[in-house]
C-alpha cells in the first residue's frame, strides 16, 4: 500500500484508483452506516475519493493514509447530513426505499440511529471500521478520552434501549 501512495503523491491516475479500490469495501461500509441511504454513502464516498486525488499531496505521514482518508470521509458524510437536515420538504411523496437485509443488519442499524451523531460514529470507527481509540481520536481531533466516554455512554444507551432493566440484571 505504502508503494501505491507514494506512486498517487506523484499523480499515477493508476496507482490512484488501486489504492481507493483496496479501500473501497471500509469506505461504503463507514458511509453506509453514518447516511441513511445507498444514494448519500455513493455521493460521500465519490466526493472523498476526489478530495483525495485532489489533496493527497498534502498527507505528511504515508502510514496515516487511512486515517486521513477515513477523515474526509467522515466529513462528507457530515456535510450531506447537514444539507438533508436543512432541506424544506413540499408536498411531494417521498420515494420509499425497499431493503432486504438480514435482521441482524436491521437491528445493527436501529441501535446506531438511535444513538447520537457523535456516538455513532464513534462506534462505527471503534467495531465497523476496526480503528483503536487512538487512532479515532486522531481522525475526530478529540482526546482519547473523549472517544473512551462516548464509546461507554453508547454502549450504555443501547444496552439500556435492547435489555429492560430486570434483563440487564441477570446479564451483570
Amino acid at each position: 500500500m505504502n508503494n501505491l501512495i507514494k506512486k498517487a503523491k506523484e499523480r499515477d491516475a493508476d496507482a490512484f484508483t488501486e489504492l481507493m479500490q483496496s479501500q473501497m469495501q471500509n469506505m461504503y461500509k463507514a458511509a453506509r452506516s453514518l447516511l441513511s441511504n445507498e444514494e448519500d454513502a455513493a455521493d460521500a464516498i465519490s466526493e472523498t475519493i476526489l478530495t483525495c486525488w485532489e489533496k493527497i499531496d498534502r498527507l505528511r505521514e504515508d502510514r496515516y493514509f487511512r486515517t486521513w482518508m477515513t477523515r474526509i470521509l467522515i466529513n462528507k458524510c457530515n456535510d450531506i447530513r447537514k444539507k438533508k437536515e436543512n432541506l424544506f420538504f413540499t408536498d411531494e411523496m417521498p420515494e420509499v426505499e425497499v431493503k432486504e437485509e438480514g435482521y441482524g443488519n436491521l437491528e445493527w442499524n436501529e441501535a446506531l440511529d438511535m444513538l447520537d451523531g457523535k456516538y455513532r460514529t464513534v462506534i462505527i470507527l471503534y467495531y465497523v471500521e476496526g480503528f483503536k481509540m487512538s487512532e479515532i481520536a486522531e481522525i475526530l481531533e478529540i482526546p482519547e478520552a473523549t472517544v473512551r466516554t462516548r464509546i461507554a455512554r453508547a454502549r450504555k444507551k443501547m444496552s439500556e434501549e435492547y435489555y429492560p432493566k430486570a434483563e440487564r440484571r441477570k446479564l451483570i
